[in-house]
């Protein structure tokens, strides 16, 4: 089975206005990601954008991703759509184009049941024969996973992992419980909203789904590799030095703060996908301001 655990880095995707990918760009912002060696890469997640660009845009991202990483480490690729057929076409280009995995969500305008939900990610998993990571991000698509669907889903043949938004300290020890009583053994639980994760993984989740190692893996890696050898007061130590940033993430957005970051660090020059708009002037400021305290690598 395919192991999706660890730190799991979710870069931007740099494009022009017309949504066409900026591959040198990408790569700039790969570069680093790939180098520290985090465990792996989620290339087209939501901080990627991967509603806002085409089937032939996307293919080319997952190509030229896949050609950098040279099979360093897995590359899950958000592969989400509103149709079903879309969604296992996204799949099926993302597995020819050298993913390892695909990250599904469920995506919709009409409200979804739970039932619908069950065959749009079963049909998918069966006819693009990529592994799939099932997506909750209730945030953006409205739709939450109940244990019960969770569970139903993890005996699908295909479906490998699960992300899931990570609750506060005080409720992720109690969800990752539920998850656990449902699901066979082996398959990874792991965890978004990164201000959370630290706790997330203390608590024993699998995996750290993470924007702010898309652009300072470094700094997340270390996190990761203090729980794995179960030094929990220095994790929580790296963790709080990283609160500033947190901060920002949850007052404007870490896909607006990271695309900030790329723009001030000068990794890449580009502005999230219209109508999305870069940080005011104010907010850019307070960004640059909090790296220069930081001091963060």
């Amino acid at each position: 089975m395919i192991s999706l655990k660890g730190l799991s880095a979710f870069p931007i995707t740099p494009s022009n206005r017309d949504g066409r990918v900026d591959v040198g760009a990408l790569r700039a912002v790969l570069d680093p990601v790939i180098a520290a060696k985090v465990d792996s890469i989620g290339l087209l997640g939501s901080t990627g954008s991967y509603p806002y660009f085409s089937r032939d845009e996307r293919r080319r991202a997952v190509q030229a991703a896949a050609a950098l990483a040279e099979g360093q480490m897995p590359i899950l690729v958000g592969v989400g759509a509103l149709r079903t057929d879309d969604a296992v076409r996204l799949a099926q280009d993302a597995r020819d184009a050298g993913a390892t995995a695909g990250l599904l969500a469920a995506v919709s305008y009409t409200p979804l049941t739970d039932d619908e939900v069950f065959e749009h990610f079963q049909t998918v998993a069966r006819e693009s024969r990529l592994p799939i990571c099932i997506y909750d991000n209730p945030g953006t698509t409205h739709f939450r996973f109940t244990p019960a669907l969770i569970g139903r889903l993890s005996r699908v043949e295909g479906i490998v992992a699960v992300k899931s938004p990570a609750p506060d300290a005080s409720a992720v020890s109690g969800h990752l419980g539920e998850l656990r009583a449902v699901v066979p053994g082996g398959l990874a639980l792991g965890y978004s909203a990164d201000w959370n994760c630290t706790e997330a993984l203390l608590a024993g989740g699998d995996t750290w789904y993470c924007v702010l190692a898309g652009i300072f893996p470094k700094a997340c890696l270390d996190i990761v590799r203090a729980v794995t050898s179960g030094d929990a007061a220095r994790a929580r130590q790296l963790n709080a030095r990283l609160q500033p940033m947190w901060d920002l993430f949850k007052t404007f957005s870490g896909l607006r703060v990271v695309y900030a970051i790329a723009n001030l660090r000068g990794v890449c020059v580009a502005e999230p996908p219209r109508p999305i708009l870069p940080l005011p002037a104010d907010a850019q400021r307070r960004v640059k301001e909090t790296l220069a305290a930081m001091e963060i690598d």
